[in-house]
């Protein structure tokens, strides 16, 4: 079980740091279009992770509270949200495509902001893997390790763009390779840390284990509306994005159900 743990955690962030290696490959940043389908593809992936993996199991577990077994996903999920709102009006932080940063004034350089958005965006899925495995753990909610890798493969399969769509655009910047693989490696640190930090305080809070779930589902969902669905659908139009959402969707729900 402890190996288990171990990789459910580590595999996520090793998709972002082979994601990230991608700077030593290749020339130039992706096509647009291929930056919005790889974003379409990572948001439909956290929207399939927040059902399946969050938000179901957390209404089975209240299914003690009858009508009401709606009630602590429902906290959970606007606590999530309003959590990941906070944050993104405190961290100074940069989309891609954009000169406007968000969050508090700051004279970061531009390539830090966007290392901090990537790295905001990167905190609830780090929560989620974390809160699943500490479920599983604690034995509190009925989850599989089956399905607790699940979550993890699916949440580095959708990590391996997003190491590249940070380590590309830096290098193109003026940092070097090493240094743009670095960061781009950094932005991932956060999950693990942050599924490490929910397993260490699973004890106290496996009482509220449906809670916690769909605080993750809202804070992962935040991050989606407020910035995946935006980016994949700017510029020109292209139904690319919208396709690789569904492919993303689609993926996660088989090997949630599949793994489990």
């Amino acid at each position: 079980m402890n190996m288990v743990v171990f990789w459910g955690i580590l595999i996520p962030f090793i998709g972002t740091s082979l994601g990230a290696a991608c700077v030593f490959i290749m020339k130039r940043d992706f096509h647009p279009n291929v930056q919005k389908g790889l974003t379409g593809f990572a948001a439909g992936v956290m929207v399939a992770a927040s059902i399946w993996s969050l938000l179901i199991p957390a209404m089975e577990e209240s299914a003690h509270l009858g009508k009401l077994a709606f009630l602590p996903a429902f906290v959970g999920f606007w606590l999530g949200t309003l959590f990941l709102l906070v944050l993104d009006k405190i961290i100074p932080h940069l989309h891609q495509n954009t000169d406007q940063a968000e969050g508090m004034p700051s004279s970061f350089q531009r390539t830090t902001m966007m290392l901090l958005a990537v790295t905001l965006h990167n905190i609830p899925e780090g929560m989620a893997v974390g809160v699943v495995f500490a479920g599983l753990l604690t034995g509190e909610v009925n989850i599989t390790a089956g399905a607790a890798l699940a979550l993890a493969l699916g949440i580095a399969l959708q990590n391996f763009p997003e190491g590249a769509i940070i380590s590309l655009p830096l290098h193109s910047k003026g940092q070097s390779k090493g240094k743009a693989f670095f960061n781009g490696v950094l932005s991932g640190a956060v999950e693990p840390l942050g599924a490490l930090l929910m397993i260490f305080f699973a004890p106290i809070f496996a009482p509220y284990m449906p809670i916690f779930l769909s605080f993750a589902a809202g804070a992962m969902l935040y991050v989606v509306v407020e910035e995946l669905i935006p980016e994949m659908s700017e510029g020109e139009h292209s139904n690319i994005g919208v396709l690789l959402f569904a492919l993303g969707f689609t993926v996660m729900m088989a090997l949630d159900v599949a793994l489990s």
